[in-house]
Order: C-alpha cells, then sequence, then structure tokens
C-alpha cells in the first residue's frame, strides 16, 4: 500500500476470536486484502495467539492474556498488528459483520445508539453470533468513537425472499411478532454472486450456492436475488452442520421438554453438540472424519452429503431447473471429494463435474469444475464476506 492509503477495517468478532481485514479505499472501490488475520483464544484461560497473513507472508506469535474482555483484548492486539503491518494507513470506517438484522434492516447501516439497541434485541435468534458481534461493535465504538462503525448484515441479502418462502404456517399473531424465515451467510451469497455475475452470463438465471462450512446453508438465487434458503428463523435450520443439528423435527423438542429438559440444555445440544461433532463423537472439523475409519465418522458425513443433496434438490425445484451450482466455504472450497460425491448425485439435473478442474480447484481461486458437456455450470468460489462489508461501508460513508 502507499503512503496515506485510505483503507476500510472489516472485523467479524466471535465469542473467543476477531477476524479482520484491511481493504483499500479509493472513493467507493475496494481492492483486495493485503492484510487480514485471526486473532484468537481470547476466552477465560485461552492462550491469545495472533495470526497474521501480509504481503510478507504468515505469522503467528502469542499474546500475553492482559486485562479487559475479550474483545477488548482482541483491539490491544489489533492495534499492535496495524502499528507493524499497516503503517502510513488511515482507517476510514469499521465495518461490522453481524449476523441478524432482524426485519428492520435490508441493508447495510451507520450504527448508532438506537440502531445497537434493537440489534440487541434480536441475540436470541443467533445466541452463538449476534451477542458477540455486538460486543465487538461496543469496544470499537468505545475505543474508536471518531471513527463510523458501520453494520452489514447476514440476514439482508435474503430480503427479497417472496412472502411464501419466508412465512411460517403459524398463526397471525406470532407471524405480527416478527417469527418468519430470515436467512443467513448473505454477505457470502452477496459475494459469490457478484462474483459470478463477472464471470458468467449462466449466472443470470438460475443458481443453487452451497455455502459450506462449520455453518452450512444452501440458497437459491434467481436473477441475482435470493428466492429461498435453508436457514430460517434461526441459524439452526437447514443442513446439518459443524456443530449445530440443522432441521429437527419440532416433535423432538416437545419429548426433551416434557422430560423436564431446561431451554438452557436445548440450545447447549442444539447449538453446540450436535451436527458433524454430535454424529460422529470425533469432531466438527470435516478434515478430522475424512482421515477416520471409525463408522460414526463414515456416518456423519454421509449425512452432511444427504442433507445437502435434499437440499439442492428443493431449491432447484423452487427454480424450476438450474443454471449455475456453486460451491463455497471452508468445506465447500477444499473437500474435492463432497464436491464430486453431490455433483454425481446431480447428474439426473445434467450436472457434470470435470474431476481433473475438481482436484485442481483447491487453490483458493474462482474456478468452473464443470465438463464441457454439462448442461449445468459448476463452479467453486472463495468467499470474502470481508469484502462485501468493506464495500458497503465505503458506499456509506461517501
Amino acid at each position: 500500500m502507499s503512503t496515506a492509503q485510505n483503507a476500510i477495517l472489516a472485523v467479524n468478532a466471535g465469542s473467543s476470536s476477531l477476524k479482520f481485514a484491511l481493504y483499500p479505499q479509493n472513493g467507493t472501490e475496494i481492492g483486495a486484502a493485503p492484510l487480514s488475520g485471526n486473532i484468537e483464544g481470547l476466552e477465560a484461560g485461552g492462550s491469545p495467539l495472533v495470526k497474521v497473513s501480509s504481503k510478507d507472508g504468515n505469522s503467528t506469535e502469542k499474546l500475553e492474556a492482559g486485562e479487559g474482555t475479550p474483545h477488548e483484548r482482541a483491539l490491544s492486539a489489533l492495534r499492535s498488528v496495524l502499528e507493524r503491518h499497516a503503517q502510513g494507513i488511515r482507517i476510514t470506517a469499521v465495518a461490522h459483520r453481524i449476523v441478524h438484522g432482524g426485519s428492520r434492516f435490508a441493508a447495510s447501516v451507520v450504527l448508532d445508539d438506537d440502531t445497537v439497541a434493537y440489534l440487541d434485541t434480536l441475540c436470541s435468534l443467533a445466541p452463538l453470533h449476534q451477542p458477540h458481534n455486538l460486543a465487538g461493535v461496543h469496544a470499537f465504538r468505545k475505543h474508536f468513537p471518531d471513527l463510523p462503525q458501520i453494520g452489514c448484515f447476514d440476514t439482508a441479502f435474503h430480503a427479497t425472499l417472496p412472502e411464501t418462502e419466508y412465512t411460517f404456517a403459524l398463526p397471525k399473531a406470532l407471524r405480527d411478532e416478527g417469527i418468519r424465515r430470515y436467512g443467513f451467510h448473505g454477505l457470502s451469497y452477496r459475494y459469490v454472486t457478484d462474483r459470478l455475475l463477472e464471470q458468467t452470463p449462466r449466472a443470470k438465471g438460475r443458481m443453487v450456492i452451497a455455502h459450506l462450512g462449520n455453518g452450512a446453508s444452501v440458497s437459491a438465487v434467481k436473477e441475482g436475488k435470493s428466492i429461498a434458503t435453508t436457514m430460517g428463523f434461526s441459524a439452526l435450520d437447514g443442513l446439518m452442520m459443524g456443530t449445530r443439528s440443522g432441521s429437527t423435527d419440532p416433535g423432538v423438542l416437545l419429548h426433551l421438554l416434557r422430560q423436564g429438559w431446561s431451554w438452557e440444555q436445548l440450545e447447549r445440544t442444539l447449538y453446540r453438540e450436535s451436527g458433524l461433532r454430535g454424529v460422529s463423537g470425533i469432531s466438527a472439523d470435516m478434515r478430522t472424519l475424512r482421515a477416520s475409519e471409525e463408522p460414526d465418522a463414515k456416518l456423519a458425513i454421509g449425512i452432511f452429503t444427504h442433507r445437502l443433496l435434499r437440499e439442492c434438490g428443493a431449491l432447484t425445484a423452487c427454480l424450476r431447473g438450474l443454471d449455475v451450482l456453486a460451491f463455497t466455504g471452508g468445506i465447500g472450497e477444499h473437500d474435492t471429494a463432497l464436491r464430486k460425491e453431490a455433483c454425481d448425485a446431480l447428474s439426473y439435473l445434467g450436472v457434470k463435474i470435470d474431476d481433473a478442474a475438481n482436484r485442481e480447484a483447491t487453490r483458493d481461486a474462482i474456478m468452473p469444475i464443470h465438463a464441457k458437456d454439462s448442461t449445468v455450470e459448476v463452479w467453486v468460489v472463495p468467499t470474502d464476506e470481508g469484502r462485501v462489508a468493506a464495500q458497503d461501508a465505503a458506499r456509506l460513508i461517501s
């Protein structure tokens, strides 16, 4: 970066970590991030580490535990990183990834007291993410009072869902309270959609995009807009995930309540003890399960793949056909075997991949992997949610 270069700092605050990236800004235009990283191990008793990726290479260093909240310790560490790696950079705004924008926000906004107070009311809808996202907002607003703080919502991309998609079959009084399908991973879906629109004219048609990682969902996108998605009122719905159950018969929950389970037990089980980890009893990491010979590890992978295929079929029906299938997220971008199995199973839709291209598509670059005679294009698109957030921030402060 040149001297006095403006930049947007994009952050994603979690319970024990803070992901960050610095994006060069030229007016409303945003460039690729030359500096990014993850500050992790900030929980009580944790071993804080800073992992930095920059033009000078990658580095990892231990930090002193320090005083204050996890996010205040992260801010202290982040200042040290910026002093070393971003001299001469003028940060013009901080863009916060916030999971839930509720029914009020269909686009990114400047965060003020009223906005943050409303977002705090949504914490019960995304208990693994929203409270920690907002803790990061509070810390940055306190320590950088002169910088615009921008909220960028994972739900915003799905504001185009039709009423028949977002409405639950519940009494009107409950629907009027905001109990509806919202959808998540919107920053990722927006990035992938925009990139594919640059790459292929078929992206203007009917796309199924699979965001597969520790959190996982699939969305149907038509003419660049979300029309259906697997996540709903909360980030628990739809696909099986790393530690989350995905769709579960509500009757199971009623049964457990009758047995005396508390809501805290239910929440912990559904969010933290289910999914790949719960079924396998080993790990939430797909790479670990791939390397295991344990029957339950194979079962976990099998269920994950089955649920993906089931949802792809349903979303294709909503689209009335399929032009593009895209994979993103940590598993979607790197699990060659999953992409191969999924595409082979979807061959009835005209999906056919090039095995060599599929094997090569782990290079962190957007890449087509469909065979020449495939009637559906298949792409692997490394996502960059921070860049979408930075783009919105640049537009708002301009």
